[in-house]
């Protein structure tokens, strides 16, 4: 084969390489005072943006995004304080319009997996407004109980409706990206796609088939991880005692396992804590007061590190000497104890009866020490 024309074929073939990591966004926004127009990459960890331009005088804008993925990962149309979904991925070249609010009025084309996320969002987002406005109603004071009544059966229904619809979308679509997006939009005020527990056959359909169509998306690992901690969570939740707690099990700095349930007729103050985030030193402090004070008498704290380093974690048990029960997964954020009793920030902790019931929830100083002396 001519050398000349391997050459030409290998520079066209990266010139092709590198024009294909770039994304470029034409459209026309009408209908409201606003001028400027931006782009905006979301990350698993950040949200940046990546362009912005002012609108012509008949609306009309063109932005880019340098390196996009391979594979389809969310952008942002960020416009008049509205924040547009796209899934864009290297070498889209796509066409946005819309008039008056953009969010409720747009169209796409150019990118399936953008047409897509435009099928199940648009309604989404109206269903949502409906929700809200429902909710706004019923909090007005003049209503009678017949008219309380009535936005309950609606709230409900619309809720159901909504709720079906995005499964639907999820379940028809699971080999797409635009299914991850769906799977992870909430209603208001609730924090469950449909059923708690058994969400994760959703996950797990979804991941399957994503990775037959994108086997090299970066949603993938997350999808992953989410499935495996609600995996966790789920074999957590079936170890339920008649205690009305879940059984954790985990490994002190010794590699011994320990049960809080081992713990039992005891009270226990179930304590999460992280090392590494440092912010727990002055609660460890307090905790040894009463821990002297009242461990003789039938007083046990079991802590539980949300660490990942294992030799972070049993520096800072030793230097502080911690005198209680400290175990670690070192799974840090991603264990799934954090689920299973829903701990949304650190330090948080429990505070457990003889009989097992859980009876206060982050008590601190003089209010945990005034509720230890009565269960004691």
């Amino acid at each position: 084969m001519n050398r000349f024309f391997i050459a030409a074929t290998v520079f066209l073939m990266a010139l092709s390489s590198c024009q294909s990591s770039k994304v470029k966004i034409t459209g026309r926004f009408v209908g409201t005072d606003v001028k400027t127009v931006y782009l905006e990459q979301v990350t698993n960890l950040k949200q940046e943006l990546v362009d912005s331009v002012s609108l012509n005088e008949d609306g009309n804008f063109i932005l880019t995004a340098e390196k996009a993925e391979a594979s389809p990962s969310l952008y942002h149309i960020i416009y008049d304080n509205e924040r547009i979904p796209l899934l864009l991925q290297g070498g889209d070249n796509i066409t946005i319009n819309a008039a008056g609010n953009a969010l409720r009025n747009y169209t796409v084309e150019g990118s399936n997996e953008s047409e897509l996320l435009m099928q199940f969002n648009k309604p989404y987002v109206e269903g949502i407004i409906k929700v809200n406005d429902i909710i706004s109603k019923y909090s007005a004071e003049e209503l009678s109980d017949e008219e309380r009544n009535k936005l309950a059966v609606e709230y409900t229904q619309l809720r159901q409706e909504i709720k079906r619809a995005q499964l639907r979308f999820i379940i028809e679509h699971k080999e797409n990206i635009a299914a991850i997006y769906a799977l992870y939009q909430r209603l208001p005020n609730d924090p469950n796609l449909f059923n708690g527990d058994s969400d994760v056959i959703y996950y797990r359909t979804v991941a399957e088939a994503v990775e037959q169509n994108y086997p090299e998306s970066s949603y993938l690992p997350v999808l992953r991880s989410q499935i495996a901690r609600m995996d966790a969570q789920i074999s957590l939740l079936s170890q339920v005692k008649e205690t009305n707690f879940p059984e954790i099990e985990m490994p002190d700095m010794y590699g011994n396992k320990i049960k809080l349930t081992s713990l039992e007729g005891k009270v226990i103050l179930l304590h999460f804590w992280s090392a590494q985030a440092g912010n727990g030193n002055a609660a460890n402090a307090d905790l040894k007061e009463i821990y002297n004070k009242y461990h003789d008498l039938g007083f046990e704290i079991y802590q539980v590190g949300i660490d990942t380093s294992k030799a972070a974690w049993i520096n800072v048990v030793q230097e502080q000497k911690l005198p209680w029960i400290s175990v670690s997964d070192l799974h840090g954020q991603g264990s799934p104890v954090l689920g299973a009793y829903n701990v949304t920030k650190l330090p948080s902790s429990y505070l457990i009866d003889r009989t097992g019931n859980i009876v206060g929830k982050d008590l601190e100083g003089d209010a945990l020490e005034k509720e230890i002396k009565k269960l004691i």
